[in-house]
């Protein structure tokens, strides 16, 4: 029996595979179980930032002294180093952070978080967005994904892009009511192609949340630890908001984990009564991938964040030049890259074209999204986006 076919008879998913064995990954490039080198636009959807197999990263998870394991109602130093380090880089007056292991668990424990906090029932998210694949983060997210799920939490409404400052007399009508406990979105929307709000609407947001005592929550999965050309996206605004969610880029692809930050205010009020266990949130071997990851993204700030500045102009440069078929709409903040091709049988033909060139790659919807990593050298993504001309 093939691997191919073992994966068919026993190994469960919830979406189409590429096909595509993955032997190793290093850098910018993965290669296939033939030997084949791909340049990876993908990043494995916003968590590679760094390149795989970081070598500061790898000596810090294989060859660091720590226990296999802490029960979560211990206390364990590697803890409270991350908590500190996550307070230290992210916006405003975010503080106290809670264990994770992914984005999905994030969010819920936001949205948790806000409901006891509030002590209100609804959650206002934008439409066509993704959260998670959990039941509060289905309920949050696009409403055309929930068809199959009769059970969704009460309660949840949507307000429709774009997400322009006329549009903030519809949120005020929603939030005057006093019945939202939050507002959750991502700051720039990224399975939306890379939708970026206009500034005028997001400080309108956080100013109407605070008037009408509503939390304010940024899920920051993918566009956290310098995504988008800040630390984290929230930063382009001139807003604070009241809790964060992390993951992905957190350890960099080498190990899983996610979190999630909120404000002493909102800390004190839950703490010891929500719930928020996890027996593998912050386990000891993602612990030390994300304090490696954090470190070298401190000490390497200035080149790091210099090269993304670089290659997004690269990017933007070379992409606005290409010819395709359709009349297409270029997004771009930092490494997150949107280009709208109004077709999505159109973008998923050019996604199976690159694959077969050589070139990795995502769509959402009828838009293409390049998420390539921080490190990446210029002459890589030149390479990259010459074979992507051939798929157009």
């Amino acid at each position: 029996m093939t691997n191919k076919e073992k994966d068919e008879k026993y190994f469960g998913r919830g979406n189409e595979s590429f096909d595509l064995e993955i032997v190793k990954a290093e850098g910018s490039f993965v290669y296939d179980a033939s030997g084949k080198k791909y340049i990876d636009f993908l990043g494995g959807a916003g968590v590679g930032s760094l390149g795989w197999d970081h070598p500061k990263i790898e000596e810090a998870i294989r060859h660091q002294q720590r226990p296999t394991y802490v029960y979560p109602n211990f206390h364990y130093k590697g803890w409270n180093e991350l908590a500190e380090l996550l307070a230290g880089i992210t916006p405003g007056k975010l503080e106290k952070s809670f264990r994770m292991t992914g984005g999905s668990e994030a969010v819920e424990a936001a949205l948790e978080i806000a409901m006891m906090y509030t002590g209100r029932k609804k959650i206002l998210s934008v439409e066509g967005s993704y959260h998670g694949n959990t039941i509060g983060a289905l309920s949050i997210g696009a409403t055309s994904k929930q068809k199959n799920f009769p059970n969704l939490l009460p309660g949840c409404e949507k307000i429709e892009p774009p997400l322009t400052e006329d549009r903030l007399d519809e949120v005020e009508k929603m939030l005057s009511t006093e019945e939202f406990s939050a507002v959750i979105m991502e700051p720039i929307i990224i399975n939306l192609g890379v939708v970026i709000p206009e500034a005028e609407f997001m400080e309108g947001l956080d100013k109407l949340c605070k008037k009408y005592g509503t939390l304010l929550i940024m899920d920051e999965a993918i566009t956290g630890f310098g995504r988008t050309g800040k630390m984290f996206a929230t930063e382009h605004y001139d807003i604070e908001p009241d809790i964060l969610c992390m993951a992905k880029a957190i350890t960099a692809g080498h190990a899983g984990m996610g979190a999630v930050i909120t404000t002493r205010e909102v800390a004190s009020k839950i703490e010891g009564k929500i719930g928020l266990y996890s027996s593998y949130g912050w386990h000891p071997l993602s612990v030390a991938a994300s304090i490696a990851t954090i470190h070298y993204l401190q000490e390497h700030r200035e080149d790091i964040f210099q090269n993304i500045r670089l290659l997004s102009s690269v990017f933007q440069k070379e992409l606005a030049e290409l010819e395709f078929r359709n009349q297409s709409e270029l997004r771009i903040k930092g490494l997150a890259i949107g280009i709208e091709l109004h077709d999505a049988d159109y973008a998923s033909e050019v996604k199976a074209k690159a694959l077969k060139e050589g070139l990795l790659m995502n769509t959402e919807g009828s838009a293409l999204l390049f998420l390539p990593n921080f490190l990446m050298q210029e002459k890589t993504a030149r390479e990259g986006m010459e074979l992507l001309k051939k798929c157009i």
